[in-house]
């Protein structure tokens, strides 16, 4: 059994701390990754905190590439020493997969979320030395890969050329999908549209960058960070508002002549944010919802004027994105010099995974990347 280096996450609340575990072979369908670069995301410090229900102990990230260690004897589309980016897990039998919607998949909670193993129930992640006879819960999204080794299935691989730098490849498979994919696949802003972005995070900025490939007009950013505004512009916002300075639904409407933003997206996940995302909304304007709050958590519309407008309130989930077609389209856009998403990106080894997720949670950094090869 493959012996790796990984991040655990012993306790909800509790900090990541760097451990022998013992990673399963590969099965038939299945490949083992040798990871070299893992981004922090919104949802492995989600976890961590308690706010999403996946088991601990646990071996979270779901930002990871690397290059291939082994395969299953039925893998096909990738060979041991490939470069891969790792994205979302998805069954491939039910009715959403077939029809090219691996992200609404009927089996997304148990694959990616809340099972912490295989669909069958069996672990591909044990603990090692003193932690041996302890349960260790892996699987999350399909990969947990703040690991030296991440085994996940072929399906959730997506091969990509080799040579780019793994801290650019890294944030594909969830942050940038997800932003970049809000916007291409589900928004789709047209010719004298405006866009309204709220929070400009990793998701936020890649969603700012996507812009610039659309007919849109006017991107407006809204953040109360003055230095991730400054960024915002440089990425393609042509507008930029400070919640701590102006009321962000009165700019909005300013901004607008009145009109209001024909597409939006809130990627913060608080409530109120998204209740002024929508009420910026023009006449039958769409908000994408992207930000993810804890469980449980509710949002209040003014139901009138709803039945005014008309605005649609579109739930997002990784960019609505099939990896293997759009994954390898990302990395041709920014080889291409039309998505500069290394703009984001921050590195930190492996090592000290501690302080990367601080830097996240204060907002110091917006897309930590962990080496670890």
């Amino acid at each position: 059994m493959p012996r790796a280096t990984a991040a655990v996450v012993r306790a909800r609340g509790h900090d990541f701390g760097l451990e022998e575990i013992d990673v399963d072979e590969p099965r038939a369908h299945e490949v083992l990754v040798r990871v070299r670069a893992a981004g922090i995301c919104h949802t492995d410090l989600s976890v961590r905190a308690g706010h999403t229900p996946f088991p601990v102990p646990a071996v979270l990230g779901h930002e990871g590439t690397g290059t291939v260690e082994a395969v299953g004897g039925a893998v096909t589309s990738v060979a041991p020493g490939d470069t891969v980016v790792l994205s979302f897990a998805s069954c491939g039998d039910c009715p959403a997969c077939l029809t090219g919607r691996p992200v609404r998949c009927a089996h997304w909670p148990a694959l990616n979320l809340f099972g912490g193993s295989r669909l069958d129930g069996s672990p591909t992640v044990r603990g090692a030395g003193r932690h041996a006879r302890a349960a260790l819960h892996g699987h999350f999204f399909g990969q947990s890969s703040f690991a030296t080794l991440a085994l996940t299935a072929e399906r959730d691989v997506v091969p990509v050329p080799a040579g780019l730098p793994p801290q650019v490849l890294a944030p594909l498979g969830c942050g940038v999908q997800t932003g970049v994919g809000a916007v291409l696949n589900v928004l789709r802003p047209e010719a004298g549209h405006t866009l309204a972005v709220y929070g400009t995070g990793s998701v936020g900025l890649a969603a700012v960058m996507a812009a610039r490939l659309t007919p849109a007009t006017r991107v407006i950013a809204v953040d109360p960070d003055p230095k991730r505004l400054a960024l915002a512009r440089r990425l393609g916002a042509t507008d930029a508002v400070n919640p701590r300075e102006d009321d962000a639904l009165d700019a909005v409407r300013e901004l607008t002549g009145g009109r209001g933003a024909e597409r939006a997206l809130e990627t913060s996940g608080a409530p109120r944010v998204l209740r002024q995302a929508v009420d910026g909304l023009a006449v039958s304007g769409v908000c994408g919802v992207v930000g993810a709050p804890p469980a449980g958590t509710e949002a209040a519309f003014d139901v009138p004027s709803m039945l005014d407008r008309g605005p649609r309130v579109v739930g997002v989930n990784q960019g609505e994105a099939v990896p293997r077609v759009f994954v390898p389209a990302l990395v041709e856009l920014y080889r291409a010099g039309r998505l500069p998403f290394d703009e984001i990106v921050s590195v930190f080894p492996f090592a000290r995974i501690e302080e990367a997720a601080g830097a996240a949670a204060r907002g110091d950094v917006v897309k930590p990347v962990l080496m670890l090869a």
